[in-house]
């Protein structure tokens, strides 16, 4: 994994999530899950794409000052963000499981011109059994596996690109209960590893469980800021309804 800064932190200043929303300002550090809440639409899809450097963000966006204003920055600076629906946005579905794993990050097996067939199984199976993916073979297509290995796959692709941030949206939807807990105790080592997590979820109790800290939105602004005690069903609830819990 990347060797991390314990000063790591990706800092967002007066970030409008639309015209006429009240901008948002805070810090994520490293070793930290932050949560994010909100009924559909109010805003937190937006902010995780934002962080990404996926949507227009103002330049409000940077970790340890190096600006994230694009795509192309998040990838320098090793801010890495999984998309929610991986049959339209992840997997590709004419690859086989392996190149699904490798290709975003082809130049790790370089050597000299040639891609190394040895240097690519080699770093599939070491995800492949930290994730505990059930696959056949790995020069099988990536549609002959079950939905939460498909999701599986894709988390390792994103790890395999040693993320100082990792932007994870609804990670957990659609797969099974035994799969939710496998990717549970691995967000929760990956964050004492030093990596900054932002987890959007659409189950309240699911954020409640992992994070240390959850920002509900509202309208496309920050309505709540919460961590410790503070953190229940009621009061997130309440944040996302405009109401005092």
């Amino acid at each position: 994994m990347a060797d991390l800064s314990q000063n790591l932190a990706l800092t967002i200043r007066d970030l409008h999530l639309r015209p006429g929303a009240a901008p948002i300002s805070t810090q994520i550090k490293a070793g930290e899950i932050v949560g994010l809440a909100g009924l559909d639409g109010h805003g937190q899809d937006v902010f995780l794409r934002s962080l990404a450097g996926l949507e227009r963000n103002q330049n409000a966006v940077d970790l340890q000052g190096n600006r994230i204003g694009s795509f192309r920055d998040a990838e320098r600076n090793a801010v890495v963000y999984a998309p929610r629906d991986r049959r339209s946005t992840g997997i590709f579905p004419g690859l086989s499981i392996l190149d699904n794993f490798a290709i975003a990050t082809p130049g790790r097996d370089r050597k000299g011109l040639l891609i190394s067939a040895k240097s690519r199984r080699a770093r599939y199976e070491l995800w492949k059994d930290r994730l505990q993916i059930k696959a056949p073979s790995p020069d099988a297509p990536i549609t002959a596996l079950s939905g939460g290995n498909q999701q599986k796959i894709l988390l390792a692709r994103a790890l395999a690109r040693d993320p100082k941030v990792l932007l994870l949206n609804d990670p957990t939807r659609g797969v099974d209960v035994a799969t939710r807990l496998v990717l549970y105790d691995l967000f929760r080592e990956l964050a004492a590893e030093g990596i900054a997590l932002v987890i959007l979820s659409s189950e309240i109790e699911e954020i409640l469980v992992l994070c240390h800290r959850v920002l509900v939105f509202r309208d496309h602004a920050l309505a709540a800021e919460l961590a410790g005690d503070a953190m229940r069903t009621d009061t997130v609830i309440a944040a996302m309804f405009g109401r005092a819990a």
